[in-house]
């Protein structure tokens, strides 16, 4: 089977060719067969009820100053018509760009299969989706009160404050037991966003590591460990974290055991959860990453098991 496959991702000159797991489903789909087209999302339209995308076809190659070449000009695709597959890929943030990005690929379900579902990923958004799951959380609380922060710290002690839409760590923050910055956090995070910030439980186990989990179809399969470099709290890879070899303890099967069904019913075929200490803190659906962290440890080859769950979602 040979697809047609656009990739809605960032630059393409820009990407981290050594982690980049965009760049690894797209040398995995190569591999396979299926031809390859680029575009950003900004090259969206859509006219007489077709979504369209200005778009190249390239080739892909894990050589550093060398990892792509145009195959051909720019062209105008009709993703419904001219495409087997649109992969979803761009960075967040989550904001009203991407949510339309979501409207506009959602026209074209039922024509082309969209990865991950369009509609889904709008509906799941990281730090609010994780909500559905309260029994694997840790003690959360969504909020823009200052009252209700203060209330929730002097219940549980330390806290996490963090934007609902941010991404890669950032502005996130470890507030003590007695740290008298929580009202000024608060204002800021009141003069920055719009929306409420949540606040989690500051579970000290962090600084062995934040585990990232990859589900291909609501099944593992794969992790790594993600420590925080000294002085920090926060262990993504984007923020000076670093990827250690891991497997799945009884407790984060079972984590997976409970949402990975739901995940496979709404169309989230490639997603990664983030475990800390035992407790479901995340779930990643919009530009999920990891996976060459993963492959490199475990020699495994995560993105040749997301084109199969995509290729038996397209049928022969």
């Amino acid at each position: 089977m040979s697809l047609t496959v656009a990739v809605q991702m960032d630059p393409i000159e820009a990407v981290n060719i050594a982690g980049d797991s965009t760049f690894a489903l797209m040398l995995a789909a190569q591999a396979r067969g299926h031809a390859l087209w680029h575009y950003l999302s900004t090259d969206l339209s859509y006219a007489g009820g077709r979504v369209r995308a200005r778009a190249r076809p390239l080739t892909v190659e894990r050589t550093h100053g060398a990892h792509y070449r145009w195959t051909g000009d720019l062209t105008t695709l009709d993703l419904g018509r001219d495409t087997d597959v649109v992969l979803m890929r761009q960075d967040p943030p989550f904001d009203m760009a991407y949510i339309t990005a979501t409207h506009l690929l959602e026209r074209v379900q039922g024509e082309t299969l969209v990865v991950n579902d369009p509609a889904e990923v709008r509906n799941a958004p990281e730090k609010l989706f994780v909500l559905g799951f309260p029994d694997l959380m840790p003690p959360t609380m969504v909020t823009r009160s200052l009252a209700d922060a203060q209330a929730f710290r002097e219940e549980h002690g330390a806290i996490v404050v963090k934007p609902l839409y941010g991404n890669a760590g950032s502005a996130v923050f470890h507030v003590g037991d007695h740290d008298a910055n929580l009202p000024a956090l608060v204002e800021l995070f009141a003069q920055v966003w719009r929306e409420p910030f949540m606040v989690q439980k500051f579970l000290p186990d962090v600084s062995a590591g934040d585990k990232r989990i990859v589900l291909v179809d609501g099944v593992p399969t794969g992790a790594i460990n993600r420590r925080p470099k000294a002085g920090e709290i926060r262990s993504n890879l984007a923020a000076g974290g670093a990827a250690e070899a891991a497997m799945l303890t009884p407790r984060e099967e079972e984590i997976c055991a409970a949402i990975g069904p739901e995940l496979k019913r709404r169309g989230l075929v490639f997603v990664g959860i983030d475990v800390i200490a035992g407790y479901l803190t995340e779930i990643n659906v919009t530009s999920p990453t990891g996976i060459v962290a993963i492959d490199r440890f475990n020699g495994t080859d995560t993105g040749a098991r997301v084109w199969e769950a995509i290729e038996a979602r397209v049928g022969p």
